[in-house]
């Protein structure tokens, strides 16, 4: 995993630092029950960097705050007529974790962002991001500002998103229910 993230790193114009550390990350959750994940919060692996994306509105550059390595937690299935089951299979594995700067402004934005990282992770055979089955994984933050204000308000996180459309109806939906919120 740390060849993986440093690979990902130098592909991403990132500075990849010659030491970094693991935290522990404190916080109970079904799918971490020792109450604790260890991540790289204060000295991740990678820091800066960027990734030029291609959109209706032309190229954006897309800043990337931090490449960090973690393990992952369980994943919850949740089902209508069986209630929540917990799936631990993959706690513990090493993962990384890439952040970006809070750059885009549209789902179009987000998913031009995410395809281009997708092929250039397949690329270099960091991983074969198979959203499906959970081998890479969106987590959404969003937020939304009055027109002429350059304050963003409350940001909401929409986590583990595993399809390319179930992002873009959450980008929507959730930028809809703050609009309507500050309305």
């Amino acid at each position: 995993v740390l060849r993986y993230a440093a690979m990902a790193g130098m592909a991403l114009g990132c500075h990849v630092h010659h030491r970094s550390r693991f935290d522990r990350k404190n916080y109970f959750y079904p799918d971490l029950p020792k109450a604790y994940q260890i991540s790289q919060f204060y000295r991740p692996l990678c820091e800066g960097g960027a990734l030029t994306i291609q959109t209706s509105q032309g190229e954006k550059r897309v800043g990337i705050t931090r490449i960090h390595i973690e393990e992952d937690a369980g994943k919850l299935l949740h089902d209508d007529q069986s209630g929540t089951a917990l799936d631990m299979n993959r706690c513990g594995v090493p993962l990384i974790e890439i952040v970006s700067e809070p750059d885009m402004r549209s789902s179009e934005e987000v998913i031009a962002y995410l395809e281009k990282l997708r092929c250039m992770m397949q690329y270099l055979g960091v991983s074969d991001c198979k959203l499906q089955e959970g081998s890479m994984r969106a987590d959404v933050n969003l937020s939304v500002r009055e027109v002429g204000s350059d304050r963003m308000g409350t940001r909401t996180e929409m986590k583990n998103l595993n399809s390319f459309k179930a992002i873009t109806h959450a980008i929507e939906g959730e930028r809809e229910r703050q609009i309507e919120l500050l309305e």
